[in-house]
């Protein structure tokens, strides 16, 4: 089972007539709760989603307690020291990095490596941990890269593509038997993950992920992101943040594959993110460099 299913526009289309039963049950409600019963974010990273408009913040103060944190600290600094920002002299302390990486980018940082480290190590053969992660971090950059052509916050871009598919983990971490019913399902019945998803358990992986977010206190529109990024795809009228996170969910292949190239996608993207046309090569070689650097931190 692939943890990372492509674009889809209609969630509630099956093959051959196929329809599930209903996209919403009673069901709904128990997996809500298995939501609400995860534990929640680190208090670093709550205060810092409280701090996500001030710009007055005391650097140094940041820096004492990120580096209270030994793990994160190390993954701080080796983003820091990567290619990605091209330093001519090693930074050793993590206050340096903060001043090289900037404020936004740390807060973005750090609250990528505590959702990832919400998640302990899950050994499932039926689940690729590493594969699912690698598309996260591919979804969030491609999204950041974009989000000011679109007059995005790139903060709120990247976090919501990181949590984009947070809820199929959740059902193979938390719901290990149904997981595997749902598998079985798509399997059986030639159709994507997310309708077997909603055939299955009366809920998929979207809606899952955005109570996530609301139980993580992300702002609204990161979870409406995450709950309606695979209805998307080509609807300039839902809410651009859900657009641009559809749309990076499909970059996100491209970006993750050797030599892969944007022709799938020409005929969407010009009309949904106003990029110059001369820019494309530019911005596609950002989101690789930057998607290389940031799995050797993130990635478990």
């Amino acid at each position: 089972m692939n943890s990372a299913d492509p674009i889809r526009t209609e969630p509630c289309a099956g093959p051959s007539g196929l329809t599930p039963p209903g996209c919403a049950t009673a069901l709904e409600g128990d997996y809500i709760d298995r939501v609400r019963a995860l534990p929640s974010l680190p208090q670093l990273v709550m205060e810092l989603q409280a701090a996500m408009q001030q710009e007055d913040i005391d650097i140094h103060t940041l820096a004492e307690r990120i580096t209270l944190d030994a793990a994160l600290a190390a993954r701080i600094l080796r983003l820091a020291n990567s290619s990605f920002y091209g330093v001519s002299s090693k930074v050793v302390t993590v206050q340096q990095a903060v001043s090289i990486i900037g404020f936004a980018s740390i807060r973005t940082l750090v609250t990528a490596c505590s959702i990832i480290g919400n998640f302990a190590p899950h050994r499932d053969a039926a689940f690729d941990l590493v594969g699912f992660w690698r598309h996260a971090t591919a979804t969030a950059v491609c999204a950041r890269v974009l989000a000011p052509y679109m007059q995005l916050n790139p903060e709120h871009a990247f976090i919501a593509g990181m949590l984009h598919d947070i809820g199929r983990l959740v059902i193979a971490t938390q719901c290990q038997e149904q997981y595997l019913q749902v598998a079985r399902f798509a399997r059986d019945n030639d159709c994507s993950l997310l309708f077997a998803e909603n055939a299955v358990l009366g809920i998929d992986h979207a809606r899952i992920g955005s109570a996530l977010a609301a139980h993580w206190h992300f702002p609204a529109l990161i979870g409406a992101a995450v709950a309606g990024h695979h209805q998307c795809a080509g609807d300039a009228a839902q809410p651009a943040l859900t657009v641009l996170i559809g749309l990076a969910n499909a970059l996100a292949h491209v970006v993750d594959a050797p030599g892969g190239s944007l022709a799938p996608l020409s005929c969407v993207l010009p009309f949904m993110i106003p990029v110059p046309d001369d820019d494309w090569d530019r911005v596609r070689g950002e989101m690789v460099t930057l998607f290389g650097e940031l799995c050797q931190v993130l990635t478990p």
